[in-house]
């Protein structure tokens, strides 16, 4: 029997389109070589200005004792729903870690929304015919409110040249804080009760608003918004009270959401997580392989005391992390994954 490999019949390898585009530039690897790219210091420049605009910090000096929170610059490709490049996005980063419990933060809990949640609001939406749409706060976190002090660094290449010594006082949360999170999610809720939405019970993610015969449902995850209503008038007038509190932008028509593709069909709306999937098997390094119609060997005999122990599980925990969020389009792998 003569494999494939050794009679040297191999199929192409299949990359997302970030190995396929041209004239992309690559993810930096240091402050100075993003600096150095025009791609990336435009995107770092437009995230130091958006901290300024929001006035996230003030330079003070540093006092003895006070525990100063590092930072990182990440990098990233935002990607359309086809893999395509979007845009460059930097972030200015706090090393959460270095924080110290009871000095520089308390509560860090934020809800997570519901696969099922999802489901259930746009199975509702389309029974009904009503409007979806997405929308997407820009520098969610800097909306939110600490009340503890956090001092931080300087961002790195920005220093301001005439203070080099001071450093952050913090007034708006940062991503990375861990209190980030809980924070952004208190301030957003606590505007959509007053614009009459109520929490549900089920899903703190999900808020309701009914007033009469009119009906809207919102998801929050982070910084991404699925919003339907029962009304199109009543659909703009909430994203427009939205946009008149925070930088948000409205997106659309659902589409993308979470990884997820959102498609419209004659018979509904088609959810899947192709992009996501090649991603995932990119990452493990299985785009040559071939696939099959039992994702599982039936055979296998597993056991916890027998076998070689992995000297490193962060990759395996890290592919069966994904593989169960790929359980919400691809329910068929579910056994296979757990």
């Amino acid at each position: 029997m003569v494999t494939r490999q050794a009679a040297g019949v191999l199929r192409p390898r299949v990359l997302s389109a970030a190995a396929t585009e041209p004239r992309i530039s690559p993810v930096p690897s240091s402050v100075r070589d993003a600096l150095a790219d025009p791609h990336w210091r435009r995107a770092m420049e437009e995230e130091y200005a958006a901290l300024l605009v929001n006035q996230t910090w003030d330079l003070v000096p540093r006092s003895p004792g006070c525990n100063v929170v590092t930072g990182k610059w990440i990098w990233t490709h935002k990607r359309r729903a086809d893999g395509t490049l979007d845009r460059y996005k930097a972030r200015w980063v706090l090393r959460g870690f270095s924080q110290r419990p009871g000095v520089d933060y308390d509560e860090t809990f934020s809800p997570v929304v519901k696969p099922a949640t999802v489901r259930t609001v746009l199975s509702l939406a389309l029974s009904r015919s009503w409007p979806v749409h997405q929308l997407d706060v820009k520098n969610a976190f800097l909306h939110g409110t600490l009340t503890k002090t956090v001092y931080c660094s300087q961002p790195a290449g920005f220093v301001d040249p005439s203070r080099p010594e001071m450093v952050c006082r913090l007034n708006k949360s940062l991503y990375g804080l861990k209190q980030a999170p809980r924070a952004w999610y208190s301030r957003f809720a606590t505007f959509l009760v007053t614009l009459g939405f109520t929490k549900a019970k089920s899903d703190t993610s999900l808020f309701v608003y009914r007033r009469g015969d009119e009906t809207a449902y919102l998801l929050l995850y982070v910084d991404d918004i699925v919003l339907t209503a029962s009304r199109q008038q009543l659909l703009q007038r909430i994203i427009t009270s939205l946009q008149q509190e925070f930088a948000m932008k409205d997106l659309g028509v659902l589409h993308h959401f979470l990884g997820v593709t959102v498609e419209p069909r004659p018979s509904g709306l088609l959810l899947h997580q192709r992009q996501y999937t090649l991603d995932i098997l990119e990452r493990a390094g299985m785009t040559d392989c071939n696939p099959c119609s039992t994702p599982v060997d039936t055979q296998a005999k597993l056991s916890e005391d027998v076998g070689t122990l992995v000297a490193d599980p962060t990759a395996y925990q890290s592919l069966a992390g994904a593989l169960q969020y790929l359980t919400f389009t691809r329910p068929d792998i579910t056994y296979a994954v757990q």
